[in-house]
């Protein structure tokens, strides 16, 4: 009978076999892109708000299409439910916390496009959810624009948060399978 990745664990404690099965590189693999996504939006934030504080100016580069210009954003995705209240603050980031807890379980119980789709949002979320904790807002300074048409002025962990979102809503519709 060939070798199966279950006799492994077999007569192992279920706690020891849980923790064997989260550190398999499979799983690994999956949190250093969390990882990689996760450093990708700090050192992105951290050179903006370095510019920022050299050059003492919000408004860092201007094109046709593309500004840089750093604001802080107390609400959640894109500037969405910005209370000035510290209390409505910190549950709306706690709930932040409880869900990307939830995304880090949903990447060890899928496989596919659901799988890297949870890993970018996951990556994503705890960039903007450190920010949340460590500064009381999330840097953005990436606006597209056209003419004086802008956007909603975002960050690279916005950036992997919808494109992952987006992946699961065309996951959901056009892959999985129908009862």
């Amino acid at each position: 009978m060939p070798y199966m990745l279950e006799d492994k664990f077999r007569g192992m404690p279920k706690t020891s076999r849980m923790i064997s099965k989260l550190l398999s590189n499979k799983n690994l693999i999956s949190l250093l892109f969390v990882f990689l996504i996760f450093i990708t939006d700090r050192i992105s934030k951290i050179y903006v708000i370095f510019l920022n504080e050299k050059y003492l100016k919000t408004e860092l580069y201007s094109s046709e299409f593309l500004n840089i210009v750093l604001i802080w954003n107390k609400g959640i995705a894109f500037g969405l439910l910005s209370f000035e209240k510290n209390n409505i603050y910190w549950a709306i980031t706690l709930l932040i916390a409880f869900i990307t807890l939830i995304l880090f379980i949903l990447i060890f119980r899928t496989t596919k496009l659901k799988k890297y789709s949870y890993i970018m949002v996951t990556g994503g979320a705890l960039g903007n959810l450190y920010d949340r904790i460590i500064y009381n807002s999330v840097p953005d300074f990436i606006d597209f624009h056209f003419n004086e048409i802008h956007w909603f002025i975002f960050n690279f962990a916005d950036i992997f948060i919808t494109i992952g979102v987006i992946c699961l809503i065309y996951d959901e519709i056009f892959l999985e399978k129908k009862i």
